[in-house]
């Protein structure tokens, strides 16, 4: 297959080795990396299987490059070019480009062993940063507000500075965490309030994401397990914790991502909180945060052995409070198995 690259987790994938200026073109059994000299000795030591090409225009580069080749087509991913950028390395090309949205996510898909137990040391690693923060809190989180609080959750996230954050964390109290990618406010942080966090890390490039939602008392964790003082809150953290257990005890091999996703939809819709479900149950994780299979009600793909993917079931009623619970699983032997 004849392909060029330019996303950087797509071409880290392909060769070990990716920066944020580079192409990989892939021509039957030849394969090229292109960089720019700032690159030279990093790509010369860590690319594996692409000859490394220095140059300063890499879009004129390739274009020279699949000139003097023979192949008659090449499959790029259409959501990784600008218009300029297309246009500068099809200039004169008599080859046939064909788009393929989502090249290398398809590709991805199915992680090897060894990915997943990298995923799985992420996960861990992430879990680990939720305890410290925990600790950070308890000792000088209370009275903070959430500007405070998401910096406390990157050094903590980060191992200070050891690790490369999967997104920038999300960090919500009371009426904040109704909002699912909530940003950050004045909202003061006190002793027996609701507290959403939703953070990952990176090992090895690999990311983490995980949530938890908490009743913040002067000895709280992140376990799972949450006791709150409301019993509508109560209510609903049940909910959400029921459904995503159930997800991740029954998601079976075969099941298409729609049958996954109506396995926590369907419990909190009986327990009347089914308008306030306001996303999909889960996403893929791999080198992106965002990968597939996307576990919604619309999606069709039948679930693989080797998919790794979050169970994040939530409820979320405006102006009050949210609730997520959030999980990686892989698929192995035909179950889902939480890393």
């Amino acid at each position: 297959m004849n392909y060029i690259l330019k996303n950087e987790n797509a071409i880290y994938y392909e060769c070990g080795y990716s920066c944020d200026n580079a192409l990989y073109i892939k021509l039957g059994a030849e394969a090229f990396f292109l960089t720019d000299s700032r690159y030279k000795i990093e790509a010369e030591q860590r690319v594996v299987g692409a000859e490394v090409i220095i140059e300063r225009d890499l879009y004129k580069t390739a274009n020279r490059i699949l000139k003097k080749s023979k192949v008659k087509r090449l499959n790029y991913d259409s959501k990784e070019w600008s218009i300029f950028a297309f246009e500068k390395l099809t200039d004169k090309l008599k080859i046939k480009l064909k788009p393929k949205p989502d090249f290398s996510h398809k590709k991805r898909i199915i992680k090897s062993f060894e990915e997943i137990e990298t995923l799985t040391i992420a996960s861990q690693l992430g879990a680990e940063a939720f305890d410290f923060f925990a600790d950070m809190i308890r000792r000088d989180g209370f009275n903070r507000d959430e500007y405070s609080l998401t910096y406390m959750a990157k050094t903590a996230l980060s191992g200070y500075g050891k690790y490369e954050l999967s997104f920038d964390p999300i960090v919500a109290v009371n009426a904040n965490a109704s909002k699912p990618h909530a940003m950050p406010t004045a909202n003061i942080l006190q002793k027996k309030d609701l507290l959403l966090v939703d953070a990952g890390l990176k090992y090895k490039r690999y990311c983490s994401d995980r949530t938890r939602t908490v009743y913040a008392n002067k000895n709280f964790s992140f376990d799972i397990e949450q006791k709150f003082k409301s019993k509508k809150i109560q209510k609903a953290y049940d909910t959400v914790l029921k459904a995503h257990d159930n997800a991740i005890e029954k998601a079976r091999t075969g099941m298409k991502a729609k049958e996954v996703d109506a396995l926590t939809r369907d419990i909190i819709d009986k327990a009347g909180f089914g308008k306030y479900f306001v996303h999909s149950t889960g996403h893929g994780v791999g080198l992106d945060i965002h990968e597939m299979p996307y576990i919604s009600s619309k999606s069709n793909t039948v679930i693989e052995d080797g998919m790794v993917y979050t169970i994040e079931p939530g409820i979320y009623i405006p102006d009050e409070f949210g609730i997520r619970i959030e999980d990686m699983v892989a698929m192995i032997d035909g179950r889902a198995v939480k890393i």
